[in-house]
């Protein structure tokens, strides 16, 4: 039991020193301690500790042997805390405020990495995700030998099956909405942008559909032209993927359609 306490005893008064070792170096004058303390604690993993100081000696060696370091440590620091923004940030101007550092090309993929992970869901606005592709880019261009390619690369992928997913998903909305003109221009655009895209089948089928039904919902002038395109639809449908479990449906629309194509011929007699 003694020795218990005497063991708590010690480790409270390490706690309670190193709380206000912390505290007064916040407060000292002593940029070479608070130096020191900075290195320390960021390469013991306390992150938090470190970034305050890291951040005020950044400006403070700017210009000094010590000054990449620093500034090094402050832009992982963000990064390990998830401050993503700033660690990008951060990221992106050390490769051009050290351009000739031995960590340049690390640091301008981290700012593409960072703006990675900040990229939101395929159901919200893709901007942030749009600017991790340009950053990632501008990485391979900048440095198409790095051995961090495939891994900008792979990212990329990643980005873009987000934005896939997104222009797929508008486009299908569009037909469940019975916009079905909107519909054929985003379904079109979905295999323009990615014409190798997962959903090729799938949006085929609802072109065949989306024509359909905007000719048979059109107006008597538009019908025959339109009734033509869902013809177009459905061969350029069947001659992709004939063994597709969508070809019974697409035939009971082109049938459909050469049904009221045929309909509309006689009344124009």
């Amino acid at each position: 039991m003694l020795k218990i306490r005497i063991t708590l005893f010690l480790l409270s008064t390490l706690l309670i020193f190193g709380c206000s070792r912390y505290q007064r170096l916040l407060k000292s004058d002593d940029y070479n301690e608070k130096y020191d303390a900075a290195i320390e604690y960021y390469e013991k993993g306390k992150y938090e500790k470190a970034l305050p100081f890291l951040e005020e000696l950044t400006p403070l060696y700017r210009g000094t042997e010590k000054a990449e370091k620093i500034y090094y440590y402050y832009c992982y620091a963000n990064y390990k805390l998830d401050y993503l923004f700033e660690a990008g940030y951060h990221f992106k101007k050390f490769s051009t405020t050290f351009p000739s550092s031995k960590f340049v090309e690390e640091t301008f993929f981290m700012s593409g990495y960072c703006k990675y992970r900040l990229s939101p869901l395929s159901s919200l606005d893709p901007t942030d995700t749009y600017a991790a592709i340009d950053e990632l880019q501008s990485f391979i261009n900048t440095y198409p030998q790095h051995q961090l390619l495939d891994s900008a690369n792979l990212l990329i992928d990643k980005l873009r099956t987000k934005l896939e997913d997104k222009s797929f998903n508008n486009a299908k909305q569009y037909y469940q909405i019975y916009e079905y003109k909107a519909a054929i221009i985003a379904l079109n655009n979905v295999l323009r942008e990615f014409p190798d895209t997962k959903y090729a089948e799938e949006v085929a089928y609802l072109l065949v559909k989306s024509h359909y039904f905007l000719a048979y919902n059109s107006v008597k002038e538009k019908k025959l032209e339109r009734f033509d395109d869902t013809i177009d639809a459905y061969r350029n449908f069947v001659d992709l993927y004939k063994q597709s479990k969508y070809i019974k449906s697409v035939e009971v629309y082109y049938n459909k359609a050469i049904e009221q194509k045929n309909k509309i011929t006689k009344e124009n007699l």
